[in-house]
């Protein structure tokens, strides 16, 4: 076999080697398997994936990552993709086919079985921070009236179908559908075959909104030693659960995109194997505004121009205070994103991020602009020019935390993703902020500076 895992998946599935081929994806690590992924162009995939069965390439899809899932469906025919929908879980199935073009997802929902395409629609209409874009549709459920030997005879019957649902709980329903009760399966082994089970399970369960936001779903597991918790339209009718996995999940990919839209990649997760034009717009829609920003943040520069010829040593220390005083901010940045995705700071609390932030801007501004003034001081043997520079910098560190620790707050009160614009504004403003705060002391102090 070669050490090019992708040259040997191509070559296996080129001979018709399903077994062999299946075994040799199996026996790969998940990042393995994305590098393999990775290297084979779309009609090397679609023959990788249609020489697999259709639980085999479903497995092969969990492994890697998100983008390249949608990938690998989009290279698929129409019946091959809905024949590996049909075996994946239904919150998977919803993601995937959110990520295909219109006509391409309708066409794969109409080739799909039919009560995995309802299951993958109704998961579709819920973003993918809510309890209903989390949940997964396959769980267990019963009717009230039912006895414990029932349920008993229901499992053994479809063992194999059930064995692909990740069971902790079995769920009580009335004739409405609606959440009477829970029954661990504990319970159902250990009590007898002839109670009912609502004699056995626990009343009033706990459950969670079908709109619940994932920020209350972080909040309820950290709350709640539970593996999965239902979830319940506005009438109670149980239609899904979400496990508490699915949350830390969510979790991360939210965390991941936020941090892609603060760097300046919008629209999703990228990998270089997307087409040069998506990446490229994706880029280009954030970098296109931020030299617009930067452009007004250089106008600062050419009205002190004057200044900044005479004393041309300023140059050395503008891009310094510009950029520590943009590091500060980030920081905060980092905090309130955070804290927001915690659910431990609401967006009306503006004030109070902003004085706790201000106090470290404070403290970290008047040390950063204390050992800026002696490398300036050691640069230039001009005291003045050190407690200009200094001073810039204290001041402009306050500035920044302050900006970078509310505008997330403000943006997303506002109803704004405030990953995407806090890095643009932060930047820009502190930029001019600082740019201002150095040259206007600078002219104030000019003779003594050109000394």
């Amino acid at each position: 076999m070669s050490e090019k895992p992708w040259e040997t998946m191509i070559d296996l599935a080129r001979k018709a080697s399903r077994e062999r081929l299946e075994e040799y994806v199996d026996s790969l690590s998940s990042a393995d398997t994305a590098w393999a992924i990775e290297r084979l162009d779309v009609e090397e995939r679609r023959e990788v994936l249609a020489a697999m069965a259709p639980e085999a390439a479903a497995e092969l899809i969990e492994e890697v990552p998100d983008a390249q899932s949608a990938e690998l469906i989009e290279s698929l025919e129409t019946a091959e993709a809905a024949a590996i929908l049909n075996v994946l879980p239904s919150a998977d199935q919803a993601d995937l086919i959110a990520e295909l073009e219109d006509p391409q997802a309708e066409a794969v929902l109409a080739a799909m079985d039919p009560e995995e395409a309802r299951g993958a629609r109704l998961l579709g209409q819920y973003p993918p921070d809510v309890a209903g874009g989390i949940m997964v549709t396959e769980f267990l459920a019963f009717p009230e009236d039912r006895a414990i030997g029932e349920v008993l005879d229901e499992l053994r019957r479809n063992a194999m179908q059930y064995s692909d649902y990740d069971v902790q709980y079995v769920y009580i329903t009335s004739a409405a559908g609606e959440l009477v009760g829970v029954l661990r399966l504990r319970d159902v082994v250990l009590a007898g075959a002839e109670r009912k089970v609502t004699e056995v399970m626990l009343s009033s369960p706990l459950s969670v909104r079908i709109d619940t936001p994932l920020q209350s779903l972080v909040e309820f597991f950290n709350d709640h030693a539970f593996f999965g918790v239902p979830v319940v339209l506005e009438d109670g009718r149980l239609v899904g659960v979400v496990k508490r996995s699915a949350t830390r999940q969510a979790m991360t990919e939210q965390e991941v995109g936020d941090h892609l839209k603060v760097v300046g990649i919008v629209g999703g997760e990228e990998l270089r194997s997307m087409s040069t034009l998506i990446r490229s717009r994706r880029r280009l829609s954030w970098l296109s505004v931020n030299i617009l920003l930067n452009i007004a943040a250089a106008s600062v520069i050419a009205l002190y121009q004057d200044t900044l010829a005479q004393v041309i040593a300023l140059a050395v220390f503008l891009p310094i205070i510009s950029d520590m005083s943009g590091c500060s901010g980030n920081q905060a940045v980092a905090v309130s994103m955070r804290e927001l995705s915690l659910g431990v700071v609401k967006p009306f609390e503006v004030l109070h991020v902003a004085a706790k932030e201000g106090i470290v801007g404070v403290v970290n501004g008047m040390v950063l602009g204390v050992l800026l003034s002696l490398a300036g001081l050691l640069y230039t043997g001009n005291p003045y020019l050190g407690a200009v520079v200094g001073a810039a910098l204290a001041m402009n560190t306050v500035v920044a935390v302050l900006i970078g620790g509310t505008v997330p707050l403000l943006l997303r009160s506002r109803g704004l993703d405030p990953a995407l614009a806090s890095g643009p504004i932060l930047t820009t403003v502190t930029d001019m902020c600082g740019f201002f705060l150095t040259l206007s002391m600078a002219s104030l102090l000019l003779e003594r500076l050109a000394a």
